[in-house]
């Protein structure tokens, strides 16, 4: 079932008994099958759910007065996107279908419910949203310090990592169906800019990138090239 990715994620974290998954099982409804470019909730809307990426893809944004969007993050199937609305009501961003994707929803007064009874699931959603967090301030940090190549090593190293811990890389290779201007648009280059990054990788022997699939050629090198960190010194349950 694909909800069996997000509570893969959340035991790769946390210890939950079997009982608290059942129930956060049974409160996820409707389950929808999106398009690409579909919107699953719009800056300024009142929260009143959040959402489960089953499958596919999906990103955070935000345009600025001057009509520029920002991509702010990408989000894999197991990933609760929207969970801090459950405390922040009206949403500050876009929150879009990359890919066609399938996805869940929790009511919020359902979830409040079923959490006031269940501290290790609470505990475990909560810990969600900090990793979620960490990985916000790292992407500022690269944005703000990284070159144009270091940046997008960082962003390719991050997101393998995490299709990795879902079981979604396989010899090195991943899906990431994403166009060289919504790279752009994530890493705050050009298109341009863009190409020439990924045509010198590509000359470099580090990575390919063709038909939506990444191939890492040089794992090592990418990661260091993005000064990438897991985050995973604390991350196994205990």
């Amino acid at each position: 079932m694909p909800i069996e990715m997000m509570i893969r994620k959340l035991r790769s974290h946390s210890e939950i008994p079997d009982e608290d998954l059942g129930a956060l099982r049974a409160i996820i409804a409707p389950v929808k099958n999106l398009a690409a470019e579909e919107p699953i909730v719009r800056e300024g809307d009142l929260s009143t759910q959040c959402c489960v990426i089953l499958s596919g893809f999906a990103y955070r944004s935000k345009v600025s007065e001057n009509g520029k969007r920002q991509i702010l993050s990408f989000h894999i199937a197991g990933d609760m996107p929207d969970l801090q609305g459950l405390a922040i009501k009206r949403m500050d961003h876009d929150l879009t279908t990359l890919s066609k994707a399938k996805v869940g929803y929790i009511n919020h007064d359902l979830l409040e419910h079923t959490l006031k009874t269940r501290p290790a699931l609470e505990r475990a959603l909560w810990r969600e949203t900090l990793t979620d967090a960490a990985l916000f301030r790292q992407w500022i940090v690269s944005l703000g310090t990284r070159s144009a190549s270091g940046r997008m090593a960082y962003l390719i190293a991050e997101l393998r990592h995490r299709l990795d811990a879902m079981g979604l890389v396989v010899n090195e290779q991943f899906d990431f169906p994403i166009t060289q201007s919504k790279l752009a648009d994530a890493l705050g280059l050009s298109v341009v800019h863009v190409n020439r990054v990924l045509q010198a990788f590509r000359n470099q022997g580090i990575l390919d990138f063709r038909r939506q699939v990444v191939t890492l050629r040089d794992l090592e090198k990418i990661v260091e090239l993005g000064g990438f960190d897991s985050l995973e010194d604390d991350t196994n349950p205990t």
